[in-house]
């Protein structure tokens, strides 16, 4: 069984929003944050601030929750980060703890 993860990453504006799934959220973040795919949208917005994440026990129950995700509006995804994380603080802290458990 392969766990899955949904997140949204942004700028330290946070005026752009990137949703994406992945089966180590640690790791995928570090890939935003060093800007490992020049070329991805992720680096020409400069979005490496993770505001808001969601664990599954399987990735292809993250793939749906993605997908529900992409096809809400902007103001959807707002409503999620701020009943989370109404400040929009990096949790990128709180997740390299949680994956270190693991």
């Amino acid at each position: 069984m392969t766990f899955g993860f949904i997140y949204i990453i942004t700028n330290k504006n946070n005026t752009t929003l990137y949703t994406g799934v992945t089966s180590n959220l640690s790791k995928r973040i570090i890939e935003h944050k060093t800007k490992k795919y020049s070329k991805s949208f992720s680096v020409r917005y400069n979005l490496e601030k993770l505001v808001y994440y969601e664990c599954y026990q399987m990735i292809g129950d993250a793939i749906t929750r993605e997908k529900k995700i992409k096809a809400g509006s902007r103001r959807d995804k707002i409503n999620l980060i701020q009943k989370s994380n109404p400040n929009w603080l990096d949790l990128f802290k709180e997740i390299e703890n949680i994956m270190s458990r693991n």
